[in-house]
């Protein structure tokens, strides 16, 4: 699959020109084009998730693809929880899938 882009004549925003990218996701190398958000560039290598929930091991990836929902989330060169329709693609990224178990709660001392 590739990115599909308007063709400059007929976009209103006037794109740069695009250049290849490369970002990996947990240490596999995923080619994209710049302007790109990650979740772009991963839904064009066919991953449509990246996550999995912490209560049933279910899958997610891009739902909303507005920042509203965090499906969506990873950590991105070290940084947790971070929004992947919402950033942008820049090459070299690293991006590792995200899995939080459940907090184990404690009960309180009442002595």
């Amino acid at each position: 699959m590739t990115a599909f882009r308007i063709p400059p004549h007929r976009d209103a925003v006037d794109p740069t020109p695009s250049a290849p990218l490369m970002i990996s996701v947990d240490d596999t190398p995923i080619e994209g084009v710049t302007g790109q958000t990650i979740a772009g560039v991963l839904l064009g290598a066919d991953r449509l998730s990246w996550r999995t929930t912490s209560t049933r091991g279910a899958r997610r990836g891009l739902f909303c693809g507005i920042g509203v929902c965090f499906d969506c989330v990873a950590e991105v060169n070290g940084e947790r929880d971070v929004r992947l329709c919402q950033r942008r693609a820049v090459d070299g990224d690293s991006v590792r899938t995200q899995h939080d178990a459940l907090p184990i709660l404690v009960p309180e001392d009442r002595n």
